[in-house]
């Protein structure tokens, strides 16, 4: 992209001194992937009712066309630009799109997802690689990539979707729950880096619990020589079952999206969507450092 990225440190300033910097979002600039639908397309009406103007981003032309009409037909500030997260030139190019068209990015949201259920050792080497390569490397590219143009454009928010997930590894989830930790520990470090900085840029990871998309589809955007690949378990099946009618009643992607504005306007680090599932953490803390077992 040809941008510079400011390296001065300032000693001194950490996550304990540094103060919170709300972000005034009406008139800015956000980028959203896998907005055409589920918690993406929450974020991009938040963004959009909030006065923003939202480049969606996703792999599906059709629904990214319904979602581009949409908000059009609301009389929002919108582009879409198709984007495989997975393909680092990709997100290149829809950096390359979002400031030919607008001039500046003010907000990343890294919410293109996928995943795939299976025990850790009956898990496909190509079952690792596809969830990895979108739900990991493709917020790794969109930081990379977008960091130094919201830095350029005068600071802003970068978001990351991970899950509750990322924060508690269950059986039968090995490589999403390999990826969600990985997104925690990328957007931990990036927020740390950017206060040790003294950068105008903030971070957040959104860790949802249930909420009613279509994740368990997923697949429906697979490459047939990948999807192949897939290895089909009972104990993967079986989760997959429980996961499809759990997400059916799951809370609103819409409220997500509003949440994750709240996050960024207010400078919000952590955004859970079921405060109460993050119980099972406190407890896994507390046997990991009372009896050093892991808990069920």
């Amino acid at each position: 992209m040809g941008v510079d990225r400011p390296h001065s440190v300032k000693l001194g300033v950490t996550s304990d001194t540094c103060q919170r910097m709300p972000m005034d979002v009406n008139g800015k600039i956000a980028v959203v992937t896998g907005a055409a639908s589920g918690i993406g397309l929450g974020m991009a009406r938040a963004f959009t009712g909030a006065g923003m103007s939202v480049v969606l981003a996703d792999i599906e032309q059709a629904p990214l066309d319904e979602a581009t009409a949409e908000l059009t037909a609301a009389g929002h500030q919108v582009i879409s630009v198709p984007t495989d997260v997975s393909d680092l030139a990709e997100i290149q190019a829809l950096a390359a799109a979002a400031m030919d068209h607008f001039g500046a990015v003010h907000v990343l949201c890294n919410n293109a997802g996928v995943g795939t259920s299976g025990p850790v050792g009956q898990t496909s080497i190509e079952d690792w690689r596809w969830t990895l390569a979108i739900d990991l490397w493709g917020p790794i590219y969109g930081v990379e990539t977008f960091l130094p143009l919201i830095e350029q454009s005068g600071g802003g928010h970068i978001n990351s979707t991970a899950s509750m997930a990322g924060l508690y590894a269950g059986a039968s989830l090995g490589a999403y729950n390999v990826a969600k930790h990985g997104v925690v520990a990328l957007m931990a470090s990036l927020e740390r880096d950017l206060r040790m900085a003294g950068s105008s840029v903030r971070a957040s990871v959104l860790c949802p619990g249930p909420i009613n998309t279509n994740i368990v589809e997923s697949e429906r955007n697979r490459p047939a020589d990948s999807a192949a690949q897939h290895i089909e378990t009972e104990a993967g099946g079986k989760f997959w079952s429980i996961l499809t009618r759990t997400l059916a009643t799951g809370m609103d992607p819409d409220e997500v999206g509003r949440l994750v504005l709240g996050a960024v306007e207010r400078d919000e680090f952590w955004v859970l969507t079921h405060p109460e599932m993050a119980e099972v953490v406190s407890r896994q803390h507390d046997a990991m450092m009372g009896e050093r077992r892991l808990t069920r």
